[in-house]
């Protein structure tokens, strides 16, 4: 049996074949579309983690950071601990058996850096930790109460030629979240509220309030609350 041209042409546009073939073409393209989707979905989902991976690596650097410069500022004010300023600016004398830090080896001997209002001694400004000041050993085998000289009651004066310099930190750290060296400062006698230092010391450092609003953490609290 002979078949002209057109009706080959209609028997393979009719056949089983050729319909499977249009729907197997159809249904991947149908599982392309849905697997761009899942992956779009996916990507979406791991910047989103990584988005938060990366905030929470700055939180932690902030509290390590706000960690470092506490603890420097404790430790400048452990080895103010004994000193007596009444012999003059260029000697500290040791009049009285105070008790002191064990912690502290070393006792800061340069009384020229305290201004008048700076009573409690703590670091004038934070260049002031980095830049060190003059220090001078503790009497060793000293306890608590026994104070510099070791003997109580005994005045000892100590000169500044014996002194070596101390610093407390290597440099100020940059605030992680901000990229910024824009910390705050409290003094000893400001409010704990207060959006203004005054300048007296340095007694506590922390987050600008002012940035609380452009920037929150990750368990909604206040940078500067920490």
């Amino acid at each position: 049996m002979y078949f002209n041209e057109g009706q080959e042409s209609r028997s393979a546009t009719n056949s089983p074949e050729a319909g499977t073939d249009r729907g197997a073409r159809g249904f991947t393209l149908i599982e392309m579309v849905i697997t761009v989707a899942i992956l779009s979905i996916l990507t979406l989902a791991a910047i989103s983690l990584v988005r938060v991976a990366v905030k929470r690596q700055k939180e932690q650097q902030l509290h390590d950071a706000l960690r470092t410069m506490r603890a420097a500022i404790d430790e400048f004010h452990r080895d103010t601990q004994g000193m007596n300023c009444s012999g003059g600016a260029s000697q500290i004398q040791n009049t009285q058996a105070p008790v002191i830090d064990p912690r502290s080896r070393v006792m800061i001997s340069d009384c020229t850096i305290f201004g008048v209002d700076n009573l409690d001694r703590y670091p004038p400004d934070m260049q002031t930790l980095t830049t060190g000041v003059n220090v001078i050993p503790r009497m060793p085998n000293v306890t608590g109460g026994q104070g510099l000289s070791g003997t109580t009651g005994t005045a000892t004066t100590l000169a500044q030629s014996s002194t070596k310099t101390k610093r407390y930190l290597r440099d100020i750290p940059v605030n992680p979240i901000t990229g910024e060296k824009d910390w705050e400062f409290r003094s000893c006698y400001d409010d704990p509220t207060s959006d203004s230092w005054g300048g007296e010391n340095v007694f506590d450092v922390r987050f600008p309030k002012s940035k609380d609003d452009k920037f929150k953490s990750l368990n909604g609290e206040k940078y500067s609350d920490w």
